[in-house]
């Protein structure tokens, strides 16, 4: 006697699997989007951030400075895309775990008490995309489509 549970289980992911790179994309979309806004407040205060950089004894503040701003812009620009999304996906999971660690960890898990619950989901969603890529919804995907 077959299950007929088995069946409905097996009719459901056959459709769902034809959404798989939904949720890719709405990942990318969304850490673009913050990361360009952490990226450009970075950029536009730059000096700032250098000393915050510094206060924090993080080793040349200045370049590190630099460094995250232009790792959260141009990685926005990417993810938005679809385009090196693995590849930028690991120094934005850097950036999040040096944010975690130095700046949020002290302050609990909470986002409004300005916990490490948002860089954790961003790296939750960045390790997500690193495993699984941007998706056929994406410029690698076209890319891939045009060369078949």
């Amino acid at each position: 006697m077959k299950c007929k549970m088995i069946g409905v289980c097996d009719s459901m992911e056959t459709k769902l699997n034809k959404l798989r790179d939904l949720p890719l994309l709405a990942m990318r979309l969304v850490l673009a989007y913050g990361f360009w806004t952490t990226g450009m407040m970075k950029w536009s205060g730059i000096e700032g951030v250098a000393s915050w950089f510094e206060s924090m004894g993080y080793p040349f503040p200045t370049l590190n400075a630099y460094l995250a701003a232009t790792t959260e812009v141009s990685g926005a620009i990417l993810l938005l895309i679809g385009f090196g999304t693995r590849l930028i996906s690991i120094p934005l999971m850097f950036v999040m775990l040096v944010a975690i660690f130095t700046v949020h960890i002290g302050s609990g898990f909470e986002a409004g008490n300005n916990g490490f619950e948002i860089p954790l989901y961003y790296l939750i969603m960045l390790f997500s995309l690193f495993v699984f890529g941007g998706g056929k919804i994406s410029l690698t995907g076209l890319i891939k489509k045009i060369q078949q």
